[in-house]
């Protein structure tokens, strides 16, 4: 009986040709098929073939087998991290006892309930939005160059300095602000500070594209106070929403945070002060760790709570840096919503001011230096300079990694800049600090 494709070509049939053609290229692939299996079948005969037991292959450990299979030496690490870290636990424990204190922290808020400067601080810088919101209602857009402009800008220039120099000042002439208080504060303020920045220059922007029109760029104050609340420092005029809050994911991150929160507290109680109060050489291990707990709290934890509370969209707030093989990337990675920000903010008007490519990027590590040290020095009310010349010294030790390593090579010393780079500039001011502010005691050990 003839198939359904020689039937069709026998009636005429539009698709005939078509369905001989699929019936012939089957046929075709059935006779390779066959073809092949003859060849393998041959092959096997033969008695060479058929007691071989050698193939050309590479050594599983040399560079030509591309590193694969390694899932076991990645978790014989893992087993050896964690048994090492439990014996130093268990050192810390028979040579200083328990030192946790959970009721320490509380009590610091509780002492004095009615006296919490740094906490006014942050209450303080509602006005700056809102003072930046009214302004942008109040003024209009007028033609480009014109008085009102220039005048404009000069208010929104008083604004940002305000922004940054007021808490500053607050936090270097009160002393009841602690450096955790202080440095909390000022954290808050510089996000802030780089919000309102984005919005003036998308606004400014906006005004300068003929095809939008003024009612498209009025928004309420509701969403402005959105985004200052918004896990970005990217202004939007339309942020990317999710179509609901999921009360599980939500209750996860939260309890994460809690957890984190209470454990970094306890590492910091019963690793880092012991240490600090007699020698700073073996701290380098239990910050690092420290710093790992903490990007995990506030990039994953904390910053994925804010988003599923708001409902903001944009859920990639750091990549796979862990992977790097260049400093660059790593800077690039770690941070996404600081490096969004300096990008659009920063390194690309530096481009189009006819910069070159070197000098818009050292000018993106004087900026973040800046404000390292500015989080730093201020809280601690120390300016040891650490922290500045940490973040400066990544531009030569970016060229160096990019230049002469790669591959393993490279994410090796990455995270060995990692471990005894910037965290350890900010070692060197809390020791400093401890030093100064508890020399006796460490004086009577």
């Amino acid at each position: 009986m003839p198939e359904d494709g020689e039937c069709a070509a026998a009636c005429g049939s539009p698709v005939a040709a078509n369905i001989s053609r699929v019936n012939g290229r089957t046929k075709r692939d059935r006779s390779l098929e066959t073809t092949s299996k003859t060849e393998r079948k041959r092959r096997t005969c033969d008695p060479s073939e058929r007691l071989s037991c050698h193939k050309t292959q590479d050594s599983l450990l040399s560079s030509a087998s591309g590193y694969n299979k390694y899932r076991g030496i990645l978790n014989w690490c893992v087993v050896m991290l964690v048994l090492s870290n439990a014996r130093l636990f268990l050192e810390n424990l028979l040579k200083h006892g328990i030192l946790v204190d959970p009721i320490q922290v509380v009590s610091l808020f509780l002492n004095d309930p009615y006296r919490w400067p740094a906490a006014c601080l942050v209450i303080g810088k509602s006005p700056f939005p809102l003072f930046k919101t009214a302004l942008r209602h109040q003024n209009p857009p007028v033609p480009q160059g014109s008085f009102s402009e220039r005048l404009g800008f000069l208010v929104h220039a008083i604004n940002m300095g305000v922004l940054i120099t007021f808490p500053a000042a607050v936090v270097l002439l009160l002393p009841s602000v602690t450096p955790v208080g202080g440095a909390s504060a000022l954290s808050i303020y510089t996000i802030l500070f780089l919000k309102l920045y984005s919005y003036k220059d998308v606004n400014l922007w906006c005004r300068e594209l003929s095809s939008i029109k003024v009612k498209k760029l009025s928004r309420s104050l509701s969403y402005m106070y959105y985004f200052v609340f918004a896990p970005t420092l990217c202004y939007e005029l339309n942020f990317p929403r999710s179509p609901s809050v999921r009360v599980g994911f939500l209750l996860r991150r939260l309890c994460e945070m809690l957890f984190f929160t209470q454990v970094l507290v306890a590492l910091a109680q019963q690793w880092m002060v012991p240490i600090i109060r007699s020698s700073m050489k073996p701290l380098e291990v239990p910050n690092h760790l420290l710093w790992l707990m903490f990007f995990y709290w506030f990039f994953h934890s904390s910053m994925n709570f804010t988003a599923e509370l708001l409902r903001f969209g944009d859920r990639q707030f750091y990549n796979d840096w862990w992977n790097s093989e260049t400093v660059t990337y790593f800077w690039q990675n770690w941070n996404i919503p600081v490096h969004k920000w300096c990008l659009r903010h920063f390194y690309k008007p530096l481009l189009r001011r006819g910069f070159s490519k070197k000098v818009s990027q050292s000018a993106v590590f004087f900026l973040s230096a800046f404000f390292h040290e500015y989080l730093v020095s201020v809280p601690l009310r120390m300016f040891r300079l650490w922290a500045f010349m940490g973040m400066m010294a990544q531009i030569p030790l970016a060229w160096f990694v990019g230049r002469f390593l790669r591959g393993n090579y490279g994410n090796a010393a990455v995270w060995i800049s990692i471990i005894i780079g910037q965290p350890f500039a900010v070692l060197m001011y809390v020791h400093d600090y401890y030093v100064l502010h508890h020399r006796q005691e460490v004086d009577g050990l």
